[in-house]
C-alpha cells in the first residue's frame, strides 16, 4: 500500500510494464485514429469497425491485467488470509464482461 495516498499498488517488473505500455500506446493510436476519422467525415461503418477494434484491444488488455492480478496480488492476499479479495475478483470479472 502506498502510505502517502493510502492506495494499493502493484509492483510490475520492467518487461511486464513495457509490454502493457506498448499495448496502451497502440490503443491510444487507435483512439487518435477514431478522432481523425470523425474529423475527416469518414463513413460510419468504417468508424464503427475501428471502435470495435479499439474496444477489443481494451478488453484484451483488461483481461491480461486481470490474469496477472489473479496470479500475483490475489494469491498474495489469500496467503495473508484476506479472503475479501475473492469478492473483488468476482466484481472485476463482471465489470470486464
Amino acid at each position: 500500500m502506498n502510505l502517502k495516498t493510502n492506495q494499493k499498488i502493484t509492483k510490475r517488473n520492467e518487461e511486464e510494464k513495457q509490454k502493457l505500455i506498448r499495448r496502451l500506446n497502440i490503443i491510444s493510436g487507435q483512439v487518435n485514429g477514431l478522432q481523425q476519422m470523425v474529423t475527416d467525415d469518414r463513413y460510419c461503418a468504417d468508424i464503427l469497425m475501428q471502435i470495435s477494434s479499439t474496444t477489443n484491444a481494451l478488453k484484451s488488455l483488461g483481461n491480461e491485467i486481470l490474469k496477472n492480478h489473479m496470479k500475483s496480488c490475489m494469491v498474495e492476499d489469500i496467503q495473508k488470509g484476506n479472503l475479501e479479495v475473492i469478492e473483488e475478483i468476482l466484481d472485476l470479472v463482471n465489470k470486464l464482461k
